[in-house]
C-alpha cells in the first residue's frame, strides 16, 4: 500500500540521502544504522501498552482529589476526559495506518506540518516522556514501599529512590533485549491488574447497588454545579496520556491497518469505563467530602472498606502493578521517540542505530533510561510530570491539525487504511480541546512546557535547519 512507499531517512545537509553506514561487528553487539526495527507486537501487546501506560495516576490517585472537586459528578469529568481521548485517537489511528513508522505523533506531525514542528514535537515528545517516566517510577518506589508495609515488611521512606534507581535500570535493560520480551512483561502485569481491578469493582459495585451489604445513602450527583466537572476534567486528563503511547511502536506492530486503530481506540475505552465505575464505587463507599480528605490514598481505604484487609492490600498492590506497567512501557516509547528524530539526522544519527543481536535500538534506548536516571534521583517530579501533560497535549492538538493538513492535500503516499469517522469534525474538535486544556494548567507549567519548546526550536535551527525530510510537505 503507499505506507510502505514513504521513505522514514532524514537526509544530509545538502539535501541528498545519507550515505548507509557498513554494518559493525563488536564482541558486545551487533548493530547497524539502516536496519528496521522487527514487527513482533500484536493487538494484545498495543493494548496493553495503551492501557498499561494510562491505569496509573488515575485509578489509584484522583479519585479522592476528583471527588472534592466535583463530587460524585467526578465520574462525569473522566468521560468528559474520554471523550476527548477519543476525539484525538481516532485521528491518530487514521495517520498510524497511513505511516506505521516508529515514533508515532512526532512521524505524523513532521510528514504534515513540516520538518520545524516535527524537530519541535520530536524533541519535545523525548523530554515529557523522561519526565513522566521519572515521575512513575518514583510512584512505583512508594507502593514498593507500601506493599510491603500491608504485609508487615517495614522499610524506611529513605529507600523509595534507590529502588526506583534499580527498577529503572531493570526496565531499561529489558527492552534492550527485545520488545516481545517487554511486551510479554507488559501483557502479564496489565493482564494481573486489570483481573485486581475487576474484583475489587464488581463486589464494590455490587455493594454500591445494595446487592450486597447495606445500600449506600443517595448523594447529590452535582453538588457544586457543572463548572467544576469541567476544571477536574481538565485535572484528570492527565490520566489519558497513554494512548498515544501505541503509535510510537507501529513500526513494531503486526497488521498495523487492523490493530493499530484498535489498539488505541479500544484502550481509551477501556480505560475510560474503569475510570468511571472507580469513581462511582469509590463515592458509594465514603461520600465524596470523606473521600475527599483520605487525599491521594482514598483507593486504598476504598478496597479496605469493601474487602477487609485483603482489599487494601489488593488496591496498593495493584497501584504498585499500575505503576511498574506505566514505567516499562514510557521507556520503550521514549526509545522509539528518539529512535524516529535521530532516524531522520534531527538528532546524530547513531541515535538510531539497531541491535541486531534482540533487533532493538539500543543507543535510544541509553537516551531515554539514562536522563530518567538522573531526574529519578532527584525524587522532584511532580511539576515535570504535569510538564509531560503539557508537551503531551501540544502534540495531541498537532495530530489533529496534521490530520486536516493532510486530509486537504492528500499526497500521492497517503493510504490509510482507516479512515476517521465523523472527519473533519471530529478533528477540529480533538485540536480544539487539545490546545484548551493547556489553559487550565498551572502558569509555571506552561512556562516550562513554552520554554523546552523554544529550547528544541534552537537545537533545529542550530543543527538540522537544513534537514529535508523525503515524504515532508
Amino acid at each position: 500500500m503507499g505506507s510502505e512507499e514513504l521513505p522514514s531517512v532524514g537526509t544530509n545537509i545538502e539535501g541528498e540521502a545519507p550515505d548507509v553506514e557498513p554494518t559493525v561487528e563488536t564482541d558486545e553487539a551487533t548493530y547497524t544504522d539502516d536496519a528496521e526495527l522487527e514487527r513482533t507486537l500484536g493487538l494484545p501487546g498495543g493494548l496493553a501498552i495503551g492501557v498499561g501506560t494510562m491505569i496509573g495516576a488515575g485509578i489509584f490517585v484522583f479519585p479522592g482529589l476528583a471527588a472534592g472537586q466535583a463530587g460524585p459528578a467526578a465520574a462525569g469529568s473522566f468521560a468528559l476526559g474520554g471523550v476527548v481521548a477519543l476525539l484525538v485517537a481516532l485521528p491518530t489511528s487514521e495517520l498510524a495506518t497511513a505511516m506505521p513508522k516508529s515514533g508515532g505523533g512526532y512521524y505524523f506531525i513532521s510528514r504534515g506540518l513540516g520538518t520545524l514542528a516535527g524537530a519541535v514535537v520530536g524533541l519535545s515528545l523525548w523530554f515529557g516522556l523522561v519526565f513522566a517516566t521519572a515521575f512513575y517510577l518514583v510512584g512505583f518506589g512508594f507502593y514498593a514501599i507500601d506493599t510491603l508495609a500491608e504485609v508487615g515488611i517495614t522499610l524506611g521512606g529513605g529507600l523509595v529512590i534507590p529502588i526506583a534507581l534499580v527498577f529503572g535500570v531493570g526496565f531499561t535493560l529489558l527492552n534492550v533485549t527485545g520488545t516481545e520480551n517487554a511486551a510479554k512483561l507488559q501483557n502479564g502485569v496489565v493482564a494481573l491488574l486489570l483481573s485486581i481491578l475487576a474484583v475489587v469493582l464488581l463486589w464494590g459495585s455490587l455493594d454500591a447497588l445494595g446487592l450486597v451489604g447495606q445500600p449506600s445513602a443517595p448523594e447529590q450527583f452535582m453538588p457544586f454545579g457543572p463548572l467544576p466537572v469541567l476544571t477536574t476534567a481538565a485535572l484528570v486528563f492527565t490520566s489519558y496520556l497513554g494512548f498515544a503511547q501505541v503509535a510510537t511502536v507501529a513500526g513494531e506492530m503486526k497488521r498495523p491497518g487492523r490493530n493499530l486503530p484498535l489498539a488505541m481506540v479500544g484502550s481509551v475505552v477501556i480505560v475510560g469505563v474503569l475510570y468511571v465505575v472507580t469513581i462511582f464505587v469509590a463515592t458509594s463507599a465514603f461520600g465524596s467530602e470523606r473521600l475527599a480528605s483520605l487525599g491521594e490514598t482514598a483507593m486504598v481505604d476504598v478496597g479496605r472498606h469493601y474487602l477487609g484487609s485483603a482489599g487494601a492490600l489488593a488496591i496498593v498492590f495493584g497501584g504498585l502493578l499500575a505503576t511498574m506497567s506505566s514505567a516499562n512501557a514510557s521507556i520503550l516509547s521514549t526509545s522509539r521517540a528518539v529512535y524516529a528524530v535521530s532516524k531522520d539526522a534531527l538528532l546524530p544519527r547513531w541515535a538510531s542505530r539497531i541491535n541486531l543481536k534482540y533487533g532493538t535500538p539500543h543507543v535510544a534506548l541509553g537516551m531515554a533510561g539514562g536522563p530518567v536516571l538522573v531526574l529519578v534521583a532527584t525524587g522532584q517530579v511532580e511539576v515535570l510530570a504535569e510538564v509531560a501533560s503539557f508537551l503531551h497535549l501540544v502534540l495531541y492538538g498537532l495530530i489533529c491539525v496534521a490530520l486536516l493538513v493532510l486530509r486537504r492535500d492528500e499526497p500521492d503516499w497517503y493510504d490509510p487504511d482507516f479512515r476517521t469517522p465523523g472527519y473533519p469534525v471530529v478533528p477540529a474538535l480533538g485540536a480544539l480541546a487539545s490546545f484548551a486544556l493547556i489553559g487550565f494548567m498551572q502558569p509555571a507549567s506552561q512556562i516550562i512546557g513554552l520554554a523546552i519548546m523554544v529550547a528544541t526550536a534552537g537545537w533545529y535551527a542550530y543543527y538540522a535547519r537544513d534537514v529535508t525530510l523525503k515524504g515532508a510537505l
